[in-house]
């Protein structure tokens, strides 16, 4: 049975976005048929809004699974999905921005992208890659960069812009220089790491924030089980007869950020849709709230003591 679609947020580009998404980022790598197959099944429960990037490699299977869903009628047009894609840290080069969207749109099989990323506040120097060593990052020039990711929305080749993985400091850096504010930033929420300072500078700048990792990415490369494993989650759980995941999620819906959440298990896809007919209490998300907190995902390859992030706290402006 098609699940009711999603509700949706709108962007300060005027385009909407679907707040639950199905993110394709995982390690290793599945086989394009996996990834297609899991793609379809969610465009007919409902979902749409997908994740992916250039360095997922997941770019392709998405497009497929578009492709596939238009054959078979389970969408009228593509207009009816939010598809996002990310700029690679190593096309963080102004003349690279565009003939690297250009080429995630060919991967894709697509005219244009509805939301287009810098990936991580990151440039390397050679070839697409993400194995890499802390002499391969390099300094960054966000302006032109920006000016870059810009013209990408000029020519219509993508509808919304904006970041990952970026702090205040450095959205607050970007925005001096931008003509265009960035749309969205996706970066890691979840209970145990709730981005409150974060979130109310991005709210006051009217940059809608996007989470990845809203169950702390469990089973994955970099992931964590504290998200699910938190005591409060297992406690309003088990009280409210929903799952660790859907509490989490929904708790991000109601914290008024959409949610992105990588499974390409059926049963996980549908029961992470099942959040907008429910509400958490309001003592639960007070007690949510008092959560001790700790950033999970430090991107770790990003730093070294000899590269150009020498510590987390420098990656993060000290936000760790």
């Amino acid at each position: 049975m098609q699940m009711e679609v999603e509700p949706q947020v709108v962007l300060n580009s005027g385009r909407r976005m679907p707040v639950l998404g199905m993110g394709t980022a995982t390690y290793p790598v599945p086989p394009d048929e996996t990834i297609t197959t899991a793609v379809i099944d969610a465009i007919g429960l409902g979902y749409r809004h997908f994740d992916t990037a250039s360095v997922y490699g997941s770019e392709r299977a998405v497009g497929r699974a578009i492709a596939t869903a238009l054959e078979r009628g389970l969408i009228g047009s593509r207009d009816e999905l939010f598809v996002t894609t990310k700029l690679w840290c190593t096309d963080m080069h102004a003349d690279r921005v565009v003939p690297a969207l250009q080429e995630s749109l060919r991967t894709l099989g697509l005219e244009c992208i509805d939301l287009y990323l810098i990936h991580y506040p990151v440039r390397l120097k050679g070839e697409k890659r993400m194995v890499f060593t802390s002499e391969d990052i390099i300094p960054l020039d966000i302006p032109t960069v920006w000016e870059a990711m810009e013209k990408c929305q000029s020519l219509g080749l993508a509808k919304s812009i904006g970041v990952s993985n970026f702090t205040c400091k450095k959205l607050a850096d970007l925005l001096n220089h931008a003509r265009i504010p960035p749309a969205v930033n996706q970066v890691e929420v979840n209970p145990i790491w709730q981005q409150r300072k974060l979130r109310d500078f991005c709210s006051e700048k009217g940059i809608h924030v996007s989470a990845y990792s809203p169950l702390g990415a469990v089973g994955v490369l970099w992931g964590s089980n504290e998200v699910l494993e938190c005591e409060e989650v297992q406690r309003i759980a088990q009280s409210m007869g929903k799952s660790r995941a859907q509490v989490c999620l929904r708790w991000g819906v109601e914290q008024g950020v959409s949610v992105v959440v990588k499974s390409f298990n059926g049963e996980r896809l549908k029961e992470n849709m099942q959040i907008f007919d429910w509400h958490l209490k309001e003592e639960d998300k007070e007690r949510l709230s008092l959560v001790p907190q700790k950033r999970l995902i430090l991107a770790e390859p990003f730093v070294s003591p000899t590269g150009f992030y020498k510590s987390h706290a420098e990656f993060w402006d000290g936000d760790v």
